[in-house]
This record gives structure tokens, C-alpha cells and sequence, in this order.
């Protein structure tokens, strides 16, 4: 079962792009830090300060400023997500996130799919409010209980 999530960003493609795959930029709208810039075949750690959480990420495929994809979470419940960014024109992007690998018959897949689809418009959401306003850390405001 996929999860789709999609966002116009009113920034050209390479900007948003860069805004992923760069680990200086990473942490003003998702992750606190990324450990290197994202390319394909590399492992990235990243962390949530906030939340004191490490993960990795496997980077499957790097296509410059239009798509990558990669394997997140334990050999039993790994995920894949796409992200692949349209270039509507010279300012503005569709960003289409992809996440593969939930199981229907698990007996909380529906809260599985809507906690999922909640975190990516909240991403979105933050790399939105990053490169079109220059607000820093929004993601930071996110309370978990």
C-alpha cells in the first residue's frame, strides 16, 4: 500500500531539490542535522534532536533536481519513498512524496497511513514556509505525545 502526498512550492526545482540533498539546509525545515549530502548508493544518518531519534536512510536513486528515492526503517517494516519534484515553470514546483511498504492487513494500518500522511504535509508544510517565507524551524513545533 503507497501514501501520496503533494505540495506546490513556489521556488524553482533545483532550490527545492538542493534544500533536501544539502545537509546544511536540511534541518531548517525537517531534520535537525543530516550527516552528508544525499547522493545515490550513500547511507545518511539523521537526527531529531527534539525527540532524541537517529535514523538511516539508504539512498537509492539521485536524480538532480527531480527525484530521489530512498529505504528508511528496521528490515521488517523498511519503506521506500519517492520524491519527485515537477517543474511547473521557472518558480514554482509540485513535490509528490511517494511512500511505499505499509501492510493493510496490519491491525493499526489506518492509523499507520494517516499519522504518515499528518507527518509529510507537516514536512511540506515547513519546507514551504522555509524557502517561500524564510521561516526557520517550524519543524521544531511539533509536539509529540
Amino acid at each position: 500500500m503507497n501514501n501520496l502526498t503533494k505540495m506546490k512550492i513556489l521556488k524553482p526545482a533545483y532550490e527545492v531539490f538542493e534544500a533536501f540533498v544539502d545537509p546544511s539546509k536540511i534541518g531548517n525545515f525537517w531534520f535537525s542535522t543530516s550527516s552528508e549530502r544525499w547522493e545515490q548508493g550513500k547511507t545518511i544518518t539523521v537526527r531529531y534532536d527534539e525527540y532524541n531519534a537517529q535514523l538511516e536512510l539508504t539512498i537509492i536513486e539521485i536524480i538532480e533536481n527531480e527525484k530521489i528515492v530512498f529505504q528508511w526503517g528496521e528490515d521488517g517494516e523498511a519503506h521506500i519513498v519517492t520524491i519527485t519534484l515537477e517543474k511547473i515553470d521557472q518558480m514554482s514546483t509540485i513535490i509528490e512524496i511517494i511512500e511505499e511498504g505499509f501492510k493493510e492487513n496490519d491491525d493499526d494500518f489506518v492509523n499507520r497511513i494517516l499519522e504518515n500522511k499528518e507527518g509529510w504535509v507537516y514536512m511540506l508544510t515547513c519546507l514551504k514556509g522555509y524557502l517561500e517565507f524564510g521561516v526557520y524551524q517550524l519543524r521544531s513545533a511539533l509536539v509529540l505525545d
